[in-house]
């Protein structure tokens, strides 16, 4: 499924104790807002107003019926009037989808010649959030709270912004990630419980031989590669004569998405250590994959290459692009302190200032022919780094917000995609809590995402998020690190 086929249910609290005509103009309420929030712009899902529940009944039926609909991606709650919270429990008590408590009411402003009881008995918003805040917190229920009115856009922005952080749930949930070999020797952080994984996250990691998928390639066609050279040559400004470099790549691409395809595996994985039967070490082949919405990882690390597919489908229909990234190296001059950030062979072109440059160079590792490969710079703009590690028996998700600039210089003689960033709060102390947090040399580099998108996906997924930006420093990382420790060792 796309984001944009995920849909959220609407579903608006009250009783019965005001009588039959104000739950006639409620329903008819929720249904103008609803179809007021989807013609806004500012969702990328559809809204579909449900049920106004009265009972403990009708909200079990409409929350066990979104459990088990597969374009239901989570529950939107309302409570224009006082809902008895009791008997939300049975059907909150079950939810398996998303949930975000909208705490709005019809009305924008207080009627001062118009409010009287009936007013009061059919706008009791503020009255009913109360109470509906109270079960949440009760039942310990994850979820996102969202207040303001519903007609204003930065409320319709920030519910946008959930949405594709539920959706993104979902799509975790069904996720396959394909493994071609194993880890890199001896590295521990792409290591991890992939049976907790699946528990905590759903996805589904598993390995096939690199030996299978040269068996694919040795049947890829000359016209399937003619077509994919094409796509090439349209995107990419071709800067080598080493055509048949570039070929082989194409083959390997199309080989790996067919693989990839065929057993519905969104994101996958590679070592420079396993290319049994293989010329090259896959480049670009991985680089069109990443920008057609795969997610990737290096050194075997599955864990970077399915949080790059989730991230990927989140921000479907944004523009500033998601990439596969890694740490390598620090420009320390006081006052001009960056990150660079890059890769052997496989940044995302999405990511791209300008149009990405095909070029074959040797690599120096992995005893095969020089590969083809995008290089380009990554442009300017506010960014988050994610990281996701396995701490031993429960999984850290790690964000740092950076500040991505144009790097401020040529490096000529380095012919990788690359992007430099100022780390947030800064280089020296964003390096310190980084590494006090444990993460990975591997991450995502999100210019589309944010950390309120990234913490609500942890929080649907119920698992630690740390939050490293302009107000962190690592004394008070240290201090939250040890607390959520002993908190999650109590869960």
């Amino acid at each position: 499924m796309n984001l944009k086929d995920y849909e959220f249910w609407f579903v608006v609290g009250s009783q019965y104790l005001y009588g039959p005509e104000v739950l006639e103009t409620v329903a008819k309420r929720a249904q103008e807002m609803a179809d007021t929030l989807n013609a806004s712009g500012n969702l990328p899902c559809k809204v579909i107003y449900k049920v106004t529940a009265k009972t403990n009944a009708e909200i079990s039926d409409v929350i066990r019926e979104a459990n088990y609909d597969t374009k239901c991606a989570g529950i939107i709650t309302w409570c224009h009037t006082f809902s008895p919270s009791k008997m939300w429990i049975n059907g909150l008590s079950h939810l398996q989808k998303a949930w975000c408590h909208f705490a709005t009411q019809y009305n924008r402003e207080i009627p001062n010649d118009e409010i009287d009881m009936d007013f009061m008995n059919l706008n009791q918003a503020a009255h009913g959030d109360r109470e509906h805040g109270f079960i949440g917190a009760r039942l310990r229920a994850p979820r996102k709270i969202i207040a303001g009115f519903w007609q204003d856009s930065d409320v319709q922005q920030r519910l946008g912004h959930w949405m594709r952080s539920a959706a993104g749930a979902e799509f975790s949930k069904s996720l396959k990630v394909m493994r071609f070999g194993d880890n890199m020797r001896e590295v521990a952080v792409t290591e991890g419980d992939k049976v907790e994984v699946q528990t905590k996250l759903g996805w589904q990691v598993n390995t096939w031989p690199v030996g299978k998928l040269v068996e694919i390639m040795n049947s890829v066609t000359d016209s399937e590669v003619d077509a994919l050279m094409k796509e090439y040559e349209s995107l990419y400004e071709i800067a080598t004569d080493n055509i048949e470099a570039i070929r082989y790549q194409a083959r390997e691409e199309i080989a790996m998405k067919k693989m990839l395809d065929r057993e519905g595996c969104c994101a996958f994985s590679n070592t420079f250590q396993d290319l049994y039967g293989m010329r090259q070490l896959p480049g670009i082949a991985t680089q069109h994959l990443l920008a057609s919405g795969y997610g990737y990882g290096a050194e075997g690390d599955w864990k970077v290459s399915a949080m790059t597919a989730i991230i990927k489908f989140m921000t479907q229909g944004l523009k500033g692009g998601s990439a596969f990234m890694e740490d390598y190296t620090y420009h320390l001059v006081p006052g001009s302190e960056y990150s660079l950030g890059a890769h052997m062979l496989e940044v995302c072109p999405s990511v791209a200032a300008g149009k990405p440059r095909i070029e074959v160079h040797p690599l120096g590792i992995g005893d095969r022919e020089d590969p083809a490969r995008l290089v380009f710079e990554g442009h300017e703009g506010k960014a988050v780094a994610v990281s996701l590690v396995d701490m031993g028996g429960r999984l850290r998700l790690i964000c740092q917000d950076i500040e991505c600039v144009r790097p401020i210089m040529p490096m000529p003689n380095l012919p990788v995609a690359r992007v430099m960033w100022k780390a947030l709060p800064d280089l020296k102390r964003g390096i310190e809590c980084w590494i006090l947090a444990g993460g990975a040399h591997h991450t995502v580099l999100s210019y589309d995402a944010d950390a309120e998108m990234i913490k609500d996906w942890a929080r649907i997924m119920d698992i630690e998020f740390v939050h490293i930006g302009k107000d962190t420093t690592p004394e008070s990382l240290e201090k939250d690190l040890f607390l959520s420790d002993l908190a999650w060792k109590l869960k």
